[in-house]
């Protein structure tokens, strides 16, 4: 178990936040809203280590945070929308999805497989200032484990995550509001994913326009606050293969690979150790990459339930689901 430690919100608290996370370390830290879960974005093991934390049943994608509008310009592309919208709201509580850059350094996991990014430059001090020091997107879900309240306090993030996670920021009381509104802006009408605190009206008085409603086509949602998103590849997936036939694509999990592996047209092992934080953060990459392969088929070796198999296992059901 981790020893949590809390930290000062000086020079000193900030300048250990923004080490652990350089490392690949979990801080919790306060934004306007509730305090958010923080782990490097570019660091899929880090990001893993949120899920682990928080004990979250599925991977949802992320919002990245980032300390400036040039830094989100980085990560993702900016139509006139959505630069319009981030010159006016930003900083605060506005979410915008937009296309990947070829720039991006987030990863798969934080994007939960999707070519679409969420990002976010909160209005706290302490936050922004953290972002700063650390120099790289981070992804941060509220600092609670899954199902539970979220957090306003450090007391709060401590009664939930005490052990779990490297340090929480001591803020104080961060100010109770509603959650980000986010709007994706990816060619066409931008579209109001999830309510929030910047009103719809506010946003449709700056465009000019009606935003639209939802995620488009409702297959893919694109954000938290919504059904979670899969990542389907063109081939169909297989899953629990215990033997592996010849042209499929393969993959393993563990040391003990099915009979017929040697079979296989591509093979890729989340984690020979059965580490479930090591095969997390493979997971998306390691689906395309066999996606490329050109099978018709991936077989996925048995993953156990426990721990962050249950997410893994969700998100392969979601890939070998009819469509």
């Amino acid at each position: 178990m981790l020893q949590t430690s809390r930290l000062a919100a000086d020079e000193a608290g900030l300048s250990e936040a923004a080490a652990i996370l350089r490392r690949g370390g979990l801080v919790a830290f306060p934004t306007e809203t509730v305090y958010g879960l923080g782990a490097d974005a570019t660091n899929a093991e880090a990001v893993a280590g949120i899920y682990a934390a928080k004990e979250r049943p599925s991977f949802n994608p992320l919002i990245s945070h980032l300390a400036s509008l040039a830094a989100a310009q980085e990560q993702g592309v900016f139509d006139a929308t959505a630069r319009q919208l981030a010159e006016a709201f930003w900083p605060g509580p506005l979410t915008l999805v937009v296309p990947v850059a070829p720039s991006c350094t987030i990863s798969d996991l934080a994007r939960a497989g999707l070519d679409s990014v969420g990002l976010r430059v909160p209005a706290h001090s302490l936050a922004h200032s953290l972002l700063e020091r650390t120099g790289r997107p981070v992804a941060a879900p509220s600092a609670n484990r899954s199902g539970r309240v979220s957090p306003t306090t450090a007391d709060h993030v401590l009664g939930d995550l005490d052990g779990r996670i490297d340090a929480v920021l001591d803020g104080g009381a961060s100010e109770v509001g509603v959650e980000s509104t986010i709007v994706a802006c990816l060619g066409g009408a931008p579209r109001l994913l999830r309510p929030g605190g910047v009103p719809r009206e506010a946003i449709e008085a700056l465009i000019g326009q009606k935003l639209e409603t939802g995620s488009e086509g409702g297959a893919s949602p694109l954000a938290p606050g919504m059904l979670a998103s899969h990542y389907a590849p063109r081939a169909q997936v297989r899953l629990n293969a215990t033997r592996i036939q010849s042209g499929e694509a393969a993959l393993l999990f563990g040391a003990t690979p099915p009979s017929g592996t040697q079979s296989a047209d591509a093979t890729l092992n989340l984690s020979e150790n059965g580490d479930f934080k090591e095969a997390a953060a493979h997971l998306f990459s390691y689906l395309r990459q066999l996606d490329a392969s050109g099978a018709s088929t991936i077989a996925v070796a048995p993953i156990p339930e426990a721990g962050l198999g249950e997410a893994i296992n969700d998100r392969l059901r979601r890939a070998a689901a009819e469509r």
